[in-house]
Formats: structure tokens, C-alpha cells, sequence
């Protein structure tokens, strides 16, 4: 059976008219039916109406479909977009962030990067830098695998998109546009692109992303530069297509070539190197990173990828993780790691004690990789975590404890899944779910409960603010966060009268010891683990 097409929208500058807008989409949905999603590049915000933004950030006017939307391309409009990793701005409106990777549940694939291009340093907080344009490149490029996107969002035309095409109107695509949006076209080969920012609609003929009798065929991209919203010369500025994820696709199906396919306008002799000097970057480590064995006897190396560096000639290089955007505490191959506390490394994943814990035995499950939350995981990562959990829920209760997981992922930049213990003796699975709902209720905060089989992914988009809590029955609490959120919320509740009794550790920073203690803590929590150790299968 053939795979139903995602049907989506599209649009240019929106520049504040929001009714506009969505009056627009409600009408092509009455006509037309529903679609899927509606993405926004250019400037969402105008320099003022902050009242008829103000009826949507409310909830008192709402979008009536599921917008995405990317960041400001100037300094008036930064105040908008608070969090630079994305956020929820209203009801059905979210801010994807500054760079990165939107991968929908059907397997769609959305790169985006907010901003315009700045090769100055220190980078404004309406633009993107040569690293940025480099980071996404590492992300996806560096893969065999590797065949292209679905969908690429800029805000800046790509400079000589109109090379071989059909014409571009008054934009002069040798002067206007940004060199590292072309460098990054080229790279990522989307299927479709659409930018913003001209105030003009120019839907170039589609362009080939292989050399003809050099490579093999590979799917053309559709560049689309869409008008600004309510623009009197009406001028288009709203696109309708529909989508079948790449990843789901019949690989003849997908290169099939477009009557009026052309060359690549980025290849053109002399301005691919152009293009190229500007996204030089530092050389980035090899993605394998080694890590010395946490098994003291053994005394050799091991790989991120968890197996022994001795058990091939040739080990199968892995999937190169996502970069974090600066220095992280959390990926594993960060110098600023406390490495002492780390107790167990998988292939995607590891466990480390946590700093300041409610118990000596309270871990993390972190990915190696960047990631800042469950639903920005890859299945890989995703089928790893779970084994985690199982395991640990089944290393507790042989020590007479049921385990607690919940993740915040607000104000966080690396995802940490919270593992802690609770003795079976202290509370029953419903005393810590009514402590967790009574609490949230005198915060004012309130807590679903979801599906137990149900994924994270199915109610959280990528970029959403969220907290939840996973008991051992599978029973799962969700809160979707919209303003502010107790940071310390999990701690306090788990560590409150009514579960643990140690009102006093609610705060990490009141429990922290000495490095001596915590590498005591450390080995003992590897020695009693390792009997359910599923690393060691391999």
C-alpha cells in the first residue's frame, strides 16, 4: 500500500499579520481540506501590532493548525524568541531555534536555521555564523548513508540560486542572497526550499543534485522564495504541496527527473570554491571518541560504540551525533564532563551517578551525542535508553526498590533522564503518583496522565517545553510548559515527607560531596551493576 502523502503549507513574511494569515489557511482548509503543517520563513514578527500577537499569546485567538516558524533577522524582533534551542510562542505556534534537525513521527525531515548571515564576530542573536552553517553540515553530511533532507527553511535566499534557471525577477541572485545558505543547499540537497525576505514569489525550476554520467542519479530540489503575507501587489506567499518522507520512498521513485530539470546553480566553475572558503571550520574529532574501559582489570580501550577496540580490524564507524552549539557538561566527549562519576558506557547511551543525588544509587541515562530531549532522539538512541530503563527497573527491584524516571527538559540543553530509586517499603507506585499530582495541583500546574505504551513524541514537538514522570507500572504524567516551571519540581516531590523523607536534598547543590566520596560511590555502584550489565553481551 502506498504511503499517504503529508500535506503541507508553506508561507513568506508574515510580518505580524497574523489574522491574515490564518483567516488565509482556514479558508484553503474549508476548501481544500485539512493539512498537516504550516512553516514559516522570514520575518514572523513586524516591528509593531504587538496587540494582535498579544490575542494569540493569550490563547484568546488561536492557530488553527500546527505552525513552525523560524527566528528573528534583526535586532527589533529578537525580544520574541526568549529561548534560542526553540519554544512553544502560543497555542500551536512554536519557535523551531536558531539551527537544527525537525524530524516529524512520520519520518519527515526539516532542517532549519533562523537568522541572516553574519561573518563577524561576536554573531548577533538574528544571525548564523560559517560554524553554524558547518555544524549542520557535520550533523547530516558526514554519513555514507547520507542521500539528503525532505525540507530546508532559510530566511535569506541562497546567493546564485537563479544560475541555469528560469529568471528571478528584479532579485539579482549574484548579488543578493547569503553564499553560506548555497553552500548549505548544496550540501544537504532538500527536496524542497523556501526562503523569504525579497517581498517576491520565484519558484525556480527544479536542479539536479548529481553530475550527469559522473554519479549516480539522486533527487532534484525545488528552490521556492515566497512573497510577504497581504502584500497589494498579491503576490503568492502562501505554497501547498503534498510529501512522502524521503526515508519512506522507493529509491527509483525518488530520483526520478523533472521534465525541466537543470544544473546545480551552486556548481557553477569557480563559485562552488567561493562558496566554500566561507564555511571553513576548525577539523572536527573523528566521531569514534575513546574512553578508557571502565572495567579496571581489562586495562585497555574502548569506543563510544561499546565494543572492544580490539574485537576488529575495521570497526564500523557510527552515525555521527549532533554537535551542542558550545560547551556541554553532558556530552561524553566534552572535557567538561566529571568523567569519575559516569558508571556505565552503552553504544548510544551511558549512566552516570548524579551530582548531589536524593540517594547514593540515583542515576542519569544520558546520550553520548547531543540531544536535548527523549523526542529529539533517534530510534537507535530511542531502543537503547529503553533497554536502560528495563534494566535498571529490574537491578532496583532485586534490592527491594522501584524506580522513578522523569525528564525536564526546560532550561536544559542535554537531555538527562533522572533514574531514582525508591524502596518498596516507603511508598506504593500510587503514593508517588498522588504526590506528583497533589503537588503539581498546589503549584497550579497540571499533570495528564497519558497512555501507558503511548511515545513522548506522539504529544511533545521537538523544541516544546515539557516535563514528565514515569512510574514502574509504565504509567506516565505529562506536563506541557508554558511560562515559568519549579526547576527543582521532580527533586522536591521525590524527596518530599510522603516518599523519601529527605525534604533537606530537594536542592542538588545542598547535597553535593567530595570528589573522594563520589568515586567511592562510583566503583560500588559498577561492581553491584555489573551482574545486569548488557554491555558486556557484545
Amino acid at each position: 500500500m502506498a504511503q499517504k502523502p503529508l500535506r503541507l503549507l508553506a508561507c513568506g513574511d508574515v510580518e505580524g499579520k497574523f489574522d491574515i494569515l490564518f483567516n488565509r489557511v482556514q479558508a484553503i482548509q474549508k476548501k481544500s481540506g485539512n493539512f498537516d503543517l504550516l512553516l514559516c520563513v522570514g520575518n514572523f514578527f513586524g516591528s509593531t501590532q504587538d496587540a494582535e500577537w498579544e490575542e494569540y499569546k493569550t490563547g484568546i485567538k488561536k492557530a488553527p493548525i500546527q505552525t513552525y516558524v523560524l527566528g528573528a533577522n534583526n535586532q527589533e524582533t529578537v525580544k520574541y524568541f526568549q529561548d534560542a534551542d526553540g519554544c512553544e510562542l502560543a497555542e500551536n505556534i512554536t519557535y523551531l531555534g536558531r539551527k537544527g534537525i525537525f524530524t516529524g513521527s512520520s519520518g519527515l525531515q526539516i532542517v532549519y536555521l533562523s537568522g541572516t548571515e553574519s561573518l563577524n564576530e561576536p554573531v548577533p542573536g538574528y544571525s548564523f555564523s560559517p560554524k553554524d552553517v558547518s555544524s549542520l553540515r557535520t550533523m547530516l553530511c558526514t554519513t555514507s548513508q547520507f542521500k539528503g533532507v525532505d525540507i530546508l527553511l532559510t530566511s535569506p535566499w541562497p546567493k546564485y540560486v537563479g544560475n541555469f534557471g528560469n529568471s528571478s525577477g528584479e532579485v539579482d541572485t549574484k548579488k543578493c542572497g547569503s553564499a553560506l545558505v548555497s553552500s548549505l543547499a548544496m550540501g544537504l540537497k532538500p527536496r524542497y526550499h523556501f526562503a523569504a525576505l525579497e517581498k517576491t514569489y520565484y519558484e525556480r525550476l527544479p536542479y539536479r543534485n548529481h553530475i550527469v554520467l559522473q554519479e549516480n542519479a539522486q533527487h532534484a530540489t525545488r528552490f521556492i522564495a515566497l512573497a510577504n503575507v497581504g502584500n497589494p501587489e498579491k503576490k503568492k506567499y502562501l505554497y501547498a504541496f503534498s510529501i512522502v518522507p524521503m526515508k519512506l520512498m522507493d529509491a527509483a521513485e525518488l530520483v526520478k527527473q523533472p521534465p525541466d530539470v537543470t544544473e546545480n546553480p551552486y556548481r557553477k566553475s569557480g563559485q562552488e570554491a567561493s562558496i566554500g572558503k566561507q564555511i571553513l571550520a576548525p577539523v572536527e574529532e573523528s566521531a569514534c571518541q575513546f574512553f578508557f574501559d571502565l572495567n579496571e582489570k581489562q586495562g585497555r580501550k574502548r569506543s563510544s560504540t561499546g565494543r572492544d577496540s580490539k574485537s576488529s580490524p575495521h570497526p564500523k564507524q557510527p552515525r555521527k551525533p549532533p554537535q551542542p552549539p558550545g560547551p556541554c557538561w553532558f556530552c561524553l566527549a566534552s572535557p567538561e564532563v566529571e568523567k569519575h562519576l559516569v558508571v556505565n558506557i552503552g553504544t548510544h547511551c551511558y549512566l552516570a551517578l548524579a551530582k548531589g543525588g536524593l540517594s547514593d544509587d540515583h542515576v542519569l541515562i544520558l546520550p553520548i551525542g547531543h540531544y536535548q530531549s527523549v523526542v529529539e532522539l533517534s530510534a537507535e538512541v530511542v531502543e537503547e535508553v529503553e533497554k536502560y530503563k528495563a534494566t535498571l527497573r529490574r537491578f532496583f527491584k532485586s534490592r527491594g526498590k522501584r524506580c522513578v524516571v522523569f525528564e525536564r527538559n526546560y532550561k536544559s540543553h542535554h537531555l538527562q533522564l533522572q533514574v531514582i530509586p525508591v524502596p518498596i517499603s516507603c511508598s506504593t507506585t500510587d503514593d508517588i503518583k498522588d504526590a506528583f499530582i497533589t503537588q503539581a495541583q498546589e503549584q497550579q500546574t497540571e499533570l495528564l496522565e497519558i497512555p501507558e505504551h503511548s511515545d513522548i513524541k506522539q504529544i511533545a514537538q521537538p523544541g516544546a517545553a515539557y516535563f514528565y514522570v514515569e512510574l514502574d507500572t509504565g504509567e506516565k504524567l505529562f506536563h506541557r510548559i508554558k511560562k515559568n516551571f519549579p526547576l527543582q519540581f521532580g527533586r522536591e516531590v521525590l524527596a518530599s515527607e510522603a516518599i523519601l523523607n529527605v525534604p533537606d536534598k530537594s536542592d542538588w547543590r545542598q547535597c553535593q560531596i567530595s570528589k573522594e566520596d563520589e568515586e567511592t560511590l562510583a566503583r560500588r555502584f559498577r561492581k553491584d551493576f555489573e551482574p545486569y550489565d548488557f554491555t558486556l553481551d557484545d
